[in-house]
């Protein structure tokens, strides 16, 4: 069966709770509750790509065990449940904007390296264990005859769709209590550094120094006479893309990269600036731009500078991002407020793989109670 015959599957289950997303697909109370167990908890996403790869494989090929999405197991009537999950899941997922993981299921621990049958009595080792435990059940249930597939795939989209809907509701909510407080005193610099500092602090925040360099554009480029290329997947290697960095910059009206930004949430090494060179020598990269929410070595700072002289005048340098964001906050003070709305726009606009509904929420309560008080800074 062809790809597009696959996704025909999913489009299928998806439009079957479309418009009824209040019913169970299921009638059995004890299956739904498994299947709201994988389906709706926050702190594990990735239970439910595996739940929705092997009912889609089992679908697909009514031939296969759906216990069995390791090829490695052996037999005709494995699979492998990675490639059902990459090739034809993930799209679906990003298309539709419903909360998962944005990677495949079967690269986190408790799912990788594996060649064993996932029946209930296997300890997956994985956290919160009733997820897993839950999502092994629900493949025995379909293995014994207790649901189908069919029924399984559609009964976990349907509550994928309902918690989108509620996540949405809850953003609502938010940004109308943000428009409340509008024609107050706008933040200070120092105010909007603080907000964004708290932001940052939180659990997966990697995308985030990306859109803050890329807000800082959007707020400022008619003035710099700059602009940048559209932003790459969070997930896009620049390998795959044939991008030179994180965010490229371009003289507006020109398609040559002059500056490159990339982002690290680590330290940067001198691997990393050696790599840049290469880059530089191969794009005619005026100046590369490494932005990072870890510690800045000194002597690291001079290797850098020293690229000057041996790149023929091309400058690398390594800033950290909060002193990145001050400094421009400070330098174009008039635009400070247009820097918080492009930035939330960025954030809303990301798809839930490179920035979570709870990342999206916890802006907009940052936001609204920051606004909310006098400016403190």
């Amino acid at each position: 069966m062809l790809f597009q015959d696959v996704r025909n599957i999913l489009d299928h289950a998806f439009q079957k709770v479309g418009g009824s997303t209040h019913i169970a697909v299921i009638s059995n109370p004890e299956i739904v509750a498994r299947v709201e167990i994988v389906a709706r908890n926050l702190q594990n996403r990735a239970a439910v790509r595996l739940i929705l790869s092997c009912s889609l494989a089992k679908i697909h090929n009514p031939k296969v065990d759906i216990r069995k999405p390791y090829t490695e197991i052996g037999g005709a009537d494995c699979y492998s449940g990675r490639t059902y999950d990459e090739e034809h899941l993930a799209q679906f997922l990003f298309d539709n904007d419903l909360p998962c993981n944005p990677t495949t299921a079967f690269l986190t621990p408790a799912l990788r390296n594996r060649n064993v049958i996932l029946t209930p009595e296997l300890n997956m080792v994985g956290r919160p264990p009733v997820v897993y435990q839950a999502s092994l059940q629900l493949l025995t249930d379909v293995n014994i005859g207790a649901i189908t597939a069919e029924d399984l795939l559609a009964e976990t989209l349907r509550l994928l769709v309902v918690l989108r809907q509620e996540q949405r509701q809850r953003m609502d909510a938010l940004l109308a209590g943000i428009r409340t407080v509008e024609g107050a005193v706008p933040l200070s610099a120092e105010g909007i550094v603080t907000l964004v500092e708290q932001h940052l602090r939180l659990p997966g925040t990697s995308r985030l120094p990306v859109l803050i360099v890329a807000a800082a554009y959007e707020a400022c480029g008619v003035q710099l006479g700059e602009r940048i290329k559209p932003l790459e997947s969070h997930n896009a290697a620049d390998k795959q893309t044939g991008s030179v960095g994180d965010i490229e910059v371009t003289l507006i009206g020109d398609d040559a990269v002059i500056t490159c930004y990339e982002m690290k949430m680590k330290r940067v090494t001198h691997g990393d600036i050696d790599i840049a060179l290469k880059k530089i020598v191969a794009h005619s990269i005026q100046n590369y731009i490494f932005i990072t929410t870890d510690v800045i070595d000194p002597l690291l700072k001079e290797y850098a500078a020293s690229v000057y002289e041996r790149s023929g005048g091309v400058e690398i340098v390594i800033l950290d991002c909060i002193g990145f964001l001050r400094h421009f906050l400070h330098l174009f003070h008039k635009h400070r407020t247009a820097f918080v709305e492009a930035y939330q726009q960025l954030i809303l606009d990301q798809p839930v793989s490179a920035v979570s509904a709870a990342l999206k929420e916890a802006w907009l309560a940052l936001r609204q109670a920051t606004e909310s008080r006098p400016d403190e800074s």
